[in-house]
């Protein structure tokens, strides 16, 4: 009976260590591949504009619809904050790229060259 309790103990630890193991793993990978974040609307010109030229050169990134997401408004404005940058006359779409947030305050097609 003690070997019995004991072997279950034994494995039990080994399972769920190997599932922790595992966990980890998971979310190592998922941290080493950095995505881009936009914010923006699907109201917006420039939004949809940044979204195609994403597409079309290949790069990934989540997209969330500020007007339609409270929960990525306030991350948005969250990561604003801590990067300095204003809210007065604030141009959409933000970008999220690898922890540096810039948004669409100069030329377009300079904008879209920083997406690179």
């Amino acid at each position: 009976m003690k070997k019995s309790v004991a072997l279950l103990f034994f494995l039990m630890f080994f399972v769920s260590n190997g599932i922790s193991a595992q966990e980890s793993k998971t979310i190592i990978t998922k941290s080493e591949k950095t995505v881009m974040i936009v914010y923006g609307s699907d109201e917006c010109h420039h939004c949809t504009d940044t979204k195609k030229y994403l597409k079309e050169n290949h790069i990934e990134f989540v997209f969330y619809d500020i007007d339609k997401n409270q929960e990525a408004l306030k991350e948005m404005l969250v990561k604003l904050k801590k990067a300095n940058i204003s809210t007065n006359n604030l141009s959409i779409p933000v970008i999220d790229k690898q922890g540096v947030i810039f948004t669409n305050n100069i030329p377009f097609e300079e904008f879209l060259k920083k997406l690179n």
